[in-house]
This record gives structure tokens, sequence and C-alpha cells, in this order.
């Protein structure tokens, strides 16, 4: 009741009118029966902006530090995240990432929309980044389409560590359906969970015109949080008073593994060892 009444009569007015979402390709989401929501992520507020577009609930699977807040903040984010049907997702790796993954098998089960961030983090600048194969293992188990969703100019209305957004127009683009029957019983094996998220962020990039990075983006965002923090003494004794430069935002639990920066690629499966934590990407 409160996902409907505030999609309904409190943000999804107040988006339509604020930012003006132009959508194509709305027709390619299923009007009953389960689906994969597979999306590129600019913006904190991709959660927000998508799912008021789409006809029918959406739920999210979301990081799990937002339901673990402590004071009034912390409860009150906790709260809106859940009434807004998103669940916690650990990021931690191992049996925590996979019960979290179960809880979104438990969606897909119900013959209900599920939407999920490939690439597991923000994107630090823009570009599209490699996706991680937790969302090839949902697709193949629950035997599910997987709609890529192309979010458009997100970054430019909420940029990463900005809490008021920029009032702009912003768009969203919804792929064909991908079939992924040929795999089915085939989930298990890595090379195979490695092509489906390939082909999966092949056409979000293909939809969104992002350049590629055949790279983790919780990697990048640790290396740009490194230098970051090399930089600050020497910006401090250049100027003593000028603040530290800010970190960029990823956390440690957030890294999957390195990948071959230099490559472009996303259609060509990479070795098994590099494909990091099997987890849908949070925001």
């Amino acid at each position: 009741m409160f996902y409907w009444f505030m999609k309904t009569f409190v943000l999804g007015p107040v988006v339509k009118l604020l930012f003006r979402p132009w959508v194509k390709g709305l027709d390619n989401v299923p009007a009953e029966g389960a689906a994969i929501l597979a999306s590129n992520h600019l913006s904190f507020s991709d959660s927000i902006f998508m799912p008021l577009m789409v006809p029918r609930p959406v739920v999210f699977l979301a990081k799990s530090e937002y339901f673990t807040g402590t004071g009034i903040k912390g409860r009150l984010t906790a709260a809106f995240f859940r009434l807004t049907n998103q669940l916690p997702m650990d990021r931690s790796g191992g049996a925590a990432s996979a019960q979290s993954l179960n809880a979104g098998m438990e969606v897909l089960r119900n013959g209900s929309l599920m939407g999920i961030y490939p690439e597991g983090t923000r994107s630090p600048d823009a570009r599209l980044y490699r996706g991680k194969v937790g969302v090839a293992r949902l697709a193949l188990q629950a035997r599910v389409p997987v709609i890529p969703v192309a979010m458009i100019g997100t970054d430019k209305v909420q940029p990463i560590g900005k809490r008021v957004p920029n009032i702009r127009r912003i768009g969203m683009i919804f792929g064909e359906p991908l079939d992924f029957s040929r795999y089915y019983g085939m989930e298990d094996d890595r090379m195979v969970q490695r092509s489906v998220t390939d082909e999966i962020m092949y056409e979000l990039m293909r939809l969104s015109g992002q350049e590629y990075v055949d790279e983790y983006a919780a990697v990048v965002k640790l290396r740009l949080a490194g230098k970051a923090q090399e930089a600050a003494p020497v910006k401090a004794s250049a100027d003593p008073d000028a603040g530290q430069e800010p970190a960029a935002d990823g956390t440690p639990n957030e890294t999957p593994g390195t990948t071959d920066e230099n490559s472009h690629n996303p259609g060509a499966p990479t070795a098994p060892a590099d494909d990091g934590p099997e987890l849908p990407g949070t925001a």
C-alpha cells in the first residue's frame, strides 16, 4: 500500500513534473510473470526514477548498510527502503551474499519483477563497467528473461556525493528481453555465467551509448580513493588551510577482484578466476 501510495500520489507526480522523464521500450516489460530488469547504475536516484516509470512494482536488492543505520535517520532510512520494496543485499561475499541472492530468487519465483545493477556499484565516471555474474546465476536458476535498462542523464541529476539533486530531464530505455534458455541447466558453469553477464553488459552499452571498461567499478573506486589519500598530505603541506580531498564512494567489501583494465570488449568471456563474488549489483 505504501509503495503504491508513494508512486501514485507523492514521488510519481513530483518526478514527472520536475524531471520530465522520457521513456522508450516500456512495452518490453512483461505485463505479468517474473523478469529481471538489469540496469546500468549512474546515480542513487536510479532506484527511484526507474520503478516510477514501470507500471508493475519492482523489487530491488539494496546494500545492507541502508537497513542497519542507527539513530532516527538510520531507522527512517531502513523503514523507507523496506516500504519501497527493497531487500537488503550483503556484499561481503560467501554465505552471506548467497543468502541475499536466495531472497532475490524468492521474488522471481513469486512472479515479480526484480531490479539489479550488474556493475555492483555506481559508476565513478559515467562509463559502463564489467558486470558481476550474480545476475546470470539468478536469471538461469529462476529461468526468467532479462530486460536491459539504460538510464540516461541521471549522473547529471545526482552525481556521487551530492545529496540535493539537480533539476534536469532524464531518460531511460528498456531493451528487448534477453532469452538465455539455451543455457538452462548450466547455471553453475562459470564460463556460462560470464558469457551471459557479458551479453547483458553489451546490450547495456549499446542502449546507453556509454564507453565500456572491462574492469570492476568497485576496484576503480578503491584505486581512486587510494590516490586521494596519497594526495592529501601533499595538498595539506602546500596549503595548510585546504580541506582534505574527499575519497571516492567505495568500500573494501565491494572489492570483486581485478581484470585487464585495458580491454574494452564486453562480449568475450574471461577466465573464471577473474569473476569476483557472485552477487548482483547494489547501489
